[in-house]
């Protein structure tokens, strides 16, 4: 008995001896294991980063609480456990779930007071046993940090998707959506962005929502060329201050006075957001009596300047056979008024087929009246981004568009070997100077005809990035189109473009991350109801109560001696 005693208190003394030493080296080293197969709650090294630079409290609310449809109850779930990853690595990071919905007395209030801060809700139908019934679901959360505030979209919208594919598809965004928002709200702004002025660009309200997205994460401001023409290398000076220039739809030619500044601006390491129209066609010309217009070739005095970087952008438009939704009006004069959907084949609606970081994972992206891009052998490296369909052609300008074209018929004989047309495309290299060994539009001494390493990106559509008005004269979301419904991903793709410019790839590459997630047939569970049942919940139930019993025995056994 006594030995049995020592040898118990001997086992005692070293359990306790092994907990001590595992809770210092617990306390020294810090680790958590993922045994996920694509490594879902492994935390890239850029989030890392990012939750280092939280040095105060940061309090994150999610306005997903209650009772939720089973899709988004995984959505929540899986926001719940990577947000807990993110607090693992700093105790700054505080979060909490709240149900919006809960009483019913102050919903109306607190429903309104999200709306005013742009949390919009969704009405989505539950099919449970083929009983359907409506929700209302905020996939939203808000981030504060100090005096700042920014909002975290938790569901990330694809067209014609189900709702159990945009889950899918913002579980896959879900590290990005939180670590972007956390990076905007707690990283002091360093780059600086000029949205260029002077050549008929684009209006501020016809690009708010772009303008709005860059503000969160850089320095912004407007930069005027008008003033080349009285000081032309004062201007160029002031260009150099900043990192990246956006030139959005320009209308006006270019001098050379004011080409030589661009120049030299690229030469000396400055970015480049080309968003370029070379064909002058926009749909508001189309919306008259006779439902026709003028498409013709726009001239900017660029082209030189694009043919030494290496690309050339064709005064043709792209007419394709994967167009966009357009709504018109039908039905015989007097009668009463109908829309009509039609696919407007001049709208193409581009989805990435390329895996650069860049594009990789986005969904549609609308173009209105895009011209074909042509690249150039010159050393440079090139990547397209976005190109056409296989069903896709150009028609040269100067020529007629007529609404009509919504009913003619077409055979795949006509885009043979026409499709896959370039549209938007990255430039990477040492640009040479389009003014090298010519004479300089003015005197310029530090003069650069080879430049440093580099990248632009070229987009043959200047209203890619335009956002659209409403009926109270405010800018609605960059990419959706007030006419169909539709929402489109021009706004996540200009801001990787701005992102992967100004070298922050890391967020970049989050965006980019493949999970995939094993998910039960709907049909086969409903089917087989019971039997998933028993497989689900009882089977693991079972399992722990033999595995009891069998426990209960050996030890009753083996103590019984």
């Amino acid at each position: 008995m006594k030995a049995s005693i020592q040898q118990n208190i001997k086992t005692l003394g070293v359990t306790v001896f092994v907990l001590i030493v595992l809770n210092i080296l617990g306390t020294l080293f810090f680790h958590r294991f993922d045994l996920t197969k694509d490594k879902r709650y492994t935390l890239s090294a850029t989030s890392l980063q990012i939750v280092k630079q939280v040095k105060d409290p940061l309090s994150i609310k999610i306005y997903m609480q209650g009772d939720l449809p089973a899709d988004f109850k995984r959505l929540q779930l899986e926001t719940k456990q990577l947000l807990e990853e993110f607090q693992s690595y700093n105790s700054n990071i505080a979060f909490e779930f709240v149900d919006p919905l809960e009483n019913k007395a102050e919903s109306t209030d607190i429903i309104k007071s999200l709306y005013q801060k742009g949390l919009t809700p969704i009405n989505i139908t539950v099919d449970d046993k083929g009983k359907q019934s409506q929700a209302m679901v905020f996939p939203w959360a808000i981030a504060v940090y100090e005096d700042k505030e920014v909002n975290i979209p938790l569901l990330k919208n694809i067209m014609g998707a189900s709702t159990t594919q945009k889950v899918i598809g913002s579980i896959q965004h879900l590290e990005y959506s939180i670590a972007d928002a956390i990076n905007k709200i707690s990283k002091a702004k360093q780059k600086k962005v000029a949205i260029l002025k002077g050549n008929g660009e684009l209006n501020d309200v016809n690009i708010a929502q772009m303008l709005r997205q860059i503000r969160e994460s850089y320095y912004i401001a407007p930069f005027t060329l008008d003033s080349v023409a009285k000081n032309a290398t004062g201007t160029l000076s002031a260009l150099k201050e900043y990192d990246l220039a956006i030139i959005s739809k320009p209308t006006e030619t270019f001098t050379d006075e004011e080409k030589q500044v661009l120049d030299q601006y690229i030469m000396n390491g400055g970015k480049t957001l080309w968003l370029i129209d070379q064909v002058a066609a926009d749909m508001d010309s189309l919306y008259n009596q006779s439902g026709a217009t003028l498409a013709y070739p726009r001239n900017l005095n660029l082209t030189d300047m694009f043919f030494k970087y290496g690309f050339r952008i064709n005064p043709d438009l792209v007419k394709d056979e994967q167009g966009s939704p357009i709504k018109l009006a039908t039905g015989e004069q007097g009668s009463a008024t109908r829309y009509q959907d039609f696919v407007w084949k001049f709208a193409p609606q581009v989805y990435p087929t390329s895996q650069h970081p860049i594009v990789k994972n986005l969904g549609g992206i609308k173009f209105d009246f895009a011209s074909p891009i042509d690249t150039l052998k010159n050393g440079i490296k090139k990547t397209v981004l976005l190109q056409s369909s296989p069903y896709s052609k150009t028609i040269g300008t100067p020529s007629e568009i007529n609404l009509n074209i919504v009913t003619e018929k077409t055979t795949p004989e006509e885009y043979l070997n026409k499709g896959n047309l370039p549209l938007a495309v990255l430039l990477e290299g040492n640009f040479k100077s389009a003014f090298e060994n010519r004479v300089l539009p003015f005197k310029e001494s530090s003069f650069t005809a080879q430049g440093k390493p580099n990248k632009m990106i070229v987009i043959a559509d200047g209203d890619l990035a335009r956002n659209q008005i409403d009926k109270n004269l405010m800018p609605v979301e960059l990419g959706y189109d007030q006419r169909t419904g539709n929402l489109y991903d021009n706004k996540d793709f200009i801001m990787n473009c701005v992102n992967y410019l100004l070298d922050d790839t890391g967020l970049i590459n989050i965006r980019s991350k493949d999970v995939t997630l094993p998910l039960l047939d709907k049909e086969k569970v409903y089917q087989n109801y019971s039997q998933t049942q028993f497989i689900t919940i009882g089977l693991p139930i079972l399992i722990l109560l033999l595995f009891g019993l069998a426990f209960t025995y050996i030890r009753k056994k083996t103590y019984s001696k």
